[in-house]
């Protein structure tokens, strides 16, 4: 199993505390209610459809800079990955592989979200360099607040996720040619 994705995967974001229940590989699924891996909510989220995003601190991808950290979250479900700040090659890895990798334009703003909140990323339609999106959050007791996200994408990667990856680009590139 040596370089399998699907194997691989079972390591996505082992390591990483969560801030609900202070526990490592822990997360609790919203569909069953129950504690399971992190890379098991996931498949289960994938399975039903339902894509899912990291709120990550400071730096994150740190030490996670080859392509599979980035791979791992996009062929597990994952729509995008927002924190503090990026470790610069994770970041380009990112892109790369068709996902969001946004900042908090205000970092206190990552206290603001909570791990049961339902959010949605707003502006993508008209998605363009140099425009910050928004973070759309409902809140558990219903209230609803907005959180300003940046970007560093160019053109050519938000090519790159149009298209679903850097690779996906390039073959419809050359699609176009032939």
């Amino acid at each position: 199993f040596r370089g399998h994705l699907d194997n691989i995967s079972n390591n996505m974001l082992i390591g990483a505390l969560n801030s609900e229940n202070e526990a490592v590989n822990s997360v609790k699924n919203q569909f069953s209610g129950k504690y399971d891996t992190v890379p098991g909510v996931a498949r289960d989220y994938k399975a039903k459809g339902q894509p899912w995003i990291v709120i990550g601190d400071e730096n994150y991808g740190e030490g996670s800079s080859r392509e599979h950290a980035a791979l791992e979250v996009r062929h597990l479900g994952g729509a995008a990955v927002i924190t503090k700040s990026f470790a610069r090659i994770h970041e380009t890895n990112c892109k790369k592989q068709g996902l969001l990798p946004l900042t908090f334009a205000n970092p206190a703003d990552y206290d603001k979200i909570a791990p049961f909140d339902k959010v949605s990323i707003q502006g993508l339609t008209s998605f363009k360099e140099g425009v910050p999106l928004n973070l759309h959050v409902k809140k558990q007791d219903g209230s609803e607040i907005d959180i300003k996200l940046n970007h560093t994408f160019n053109e050519d990667q938000i090519k790159w996720f149009k298209h679903g990856s850097a690779l996906n680009q390039m073959a419809a590139k050359a699609q176009a040619r032939a």
